[in-house]
């Protein structure tokens, strides 16, 4: 089977339905998309190439699904497995090397995850030697990494894909070693990998927040949609829900603006809007990373924050807590990094493990937000890192 998050038809949400962009969660594509400073807003979701009927109605049932695992450890749940034998990779004995080829360590969402990585693989002796390369978000580069990995006696290799459609002949390739591969985060249009890991997706990302301000917002009001980049699967997954949740709304969509992940743009965009419209009602966002600044916006507009879309950096969730906004944080958890390592050493011990790893994506709201707040860790820190009850937090993420 094709992995369902790995092609737009298929998924497309942190998409990893009949074509796909091929670009990373976190890179601009070259050419061929709207602009950085204009999105197109179609009122009708389903004519958008990444929305897929069936699988928006996959992943929006799996927020509701009881996941199978150890409780307080989502790291290692899964939801609706279907398990598969992997006795042919057993391996008993320890000394393992873990060889694992990074997409790349260029945002603090991968950063926190890769510490969280690191971390796990301390906990288990029976690793030996954990071998990582770095592909500086280049697809040549990871391509030439994992061939390099292929050949270095690895005991299992690890895949964070850059691109889907790129990398899928490299992953293919690295299967036919014989050593048990697994992907996580972003997926490949290939089932060869012993397991992909990852969250829900991104559909579930973009109606979590699209459902919250079409409770928030009265009917008639007036939503401002900030995206970072246009053509990502990841990302036009999470929108495409959205555009989905809002057509059927009585909200008024005023603006889908790209802000490119900048700051400076973000707040100057919101002001835009406020000065444009007399007043927006609710804001929603397809990544919460410069969800401060929007926020910021509306203070030194002199208005009241609006009900808004983040995520779970803590800068936002200290805004909000300390200003009592009113907001939602869907997440695409780093506790995800933990799972690669914990599926890896189950493989070579021969144990099942779901073909497809799917993992609970929990959403903040303002009845657990506090919960979620650490005064003393860093404003990009991730608060679903799954990494509290580790040893030597919180140093190695500080």
């Amino acid at each position: 089977m094709i992995n369902r998050l790995a092609i737009v038809v298929v998924v497309g949400a942190l998409a990893f339905a009949g074509c796909s962009s091929d670009l990373p969660d976190d890179k601009a594509p070259s050419g061929g998309s709207p602009s950085s400073n204009e999105a197109s807003s179609s009122s009708d979701a389903g004519t958008s190439k990444f929305f897929d009927q069936a699988e928006y109605d996959r992943q929006l049932a799996f927020r509701n699904a009881t996941p199978e695992g150890p409780a307080g450890k989502p790291w290692e749940q899964m939801l609706q497995p279907e398990m598969v034998d992997t006795a042919k990779f057993a391996k008993p004995g320890g000394k393992y090397t873990f060889c694992f080829s990074n997409a790349s360590v260029d945002n603090p969402w991968r950063q926190v995850g890769y510490k969280t990585m690191q971390q796990e693989v301390k906990l288990h002796p029976e690793i030996t030697k954990f071998t990582v390369l770095d592909a500086e978000a280049k697809d040549d580069k990871q391509i030439s990494d994992i061939q390099s990995l292929s050949g270095q006696n690895c005991s299992a290799i690890i895949i964070s894909p850059n691109t889907t459609a790129t990398l899928t002949p490299a992953v293919e390739q690295a299967c036919k070693t014989g050593v048990p591969v697994i992907v996580f985060d972003r997926g490949v249009n290939t089932d060869c990998q012993a397991t992909f890991i990852h969250p829900i997706g991104g559909f579930a990302f973009g109606a979590d927040g699209a459902e919250f301000l079409k409770e928030k917002v009265k009917p008639g009001g007036k939503v401002l949609a900030l995206r970072i980049l246009p053509g990502v699967d990841v990302l036009e997954q999470r929108w495409a829900a959205a555009n989905q949740i809002f057509a059927g709304s009585e909200l008024k969509v005023v603006g889908v603006k790209f802000t490119d992940g900048d700051a400076a743009k973000t707040k100057s965009i919101v002001t835009d809007y406020i000065q444009r419209e007399g007043q927006i009602d609710g804001v929603w966002m397809d990544a919460g990373a410069t969800a401060v600044a929007a926020a910021e916006a509306f203070q030194d507009a002199g208005v009241a924050v609006p009900a808004i879309v983040g995520e779970d950096q803590q800068d936002f969730l200290r805004l909000w807590a300390d200003e009592g906004l009113t907001a939602v944080a869907p997440t695409y958890p780093t506790y995800q990094w933990r799972t690669p390592i914990i599926a890896a050493l189950k493989i070579l011990k021969g144990e099942q493990v779901p073909k497809e790893w799917v993992l609970p994506q929990p959403r903040i709201t303002g009845d657990t937000v506090k919960e979620y707040v650490k005064q003393d860790m860093p404003p990009l820190h991730y608060a679903m890192c799954g990494c509290e009850g580790m040893p030597g937090y919180p140093g190695p993420w500080k």
